[in-house]
């Protein structure tokens, strides 16, 4: 259980972050302010959280398996990582709970 809980923690943070990126860095310079320069130099972070979001999605699945948690919990697991600081509470919230 040690080792899927790392896992999902190293996800929950990593998709946290990236998703923090996407709202408050990539989102404004693309649709608030008018500049080109700083937009080609941003547009690998939706990239980079698409290409992680599938794989904070299989780890909260793993996770939630393990834990035998029901399926209502594990969609709310699975859609916390869609708002920027729900996946980092989630995370906590596990950790405090099952360590």
């Amino acid at each position: 259980m040690k080792s899927v809980i790392l896992r999902f923690r190293i996800m929950a943070v990593v998709s946290g972050v990236m998703s923090l990126l996407l709202w408050f860095v990539y989102m404004p310079i693309k649709y608030v302010f008018d500049a080109p320069n700083l937009h080609s130099a941003t547009v690998w972070i939706p990239m980079v959280h698409g290409y992680l979001y599938p794989i904070y999605i299989l780890t909260a699945i793993q996770f939630a398996a393990k834990a035998r948690w029901p399926i209502m919990k594990m969609l709310g697991l699975i859609l916390a990582g869609t708002l920027p600081v729900t996946s980092l509470i989630a995370e906590r919230r596990i950790v405090r709970t099952y360590s």
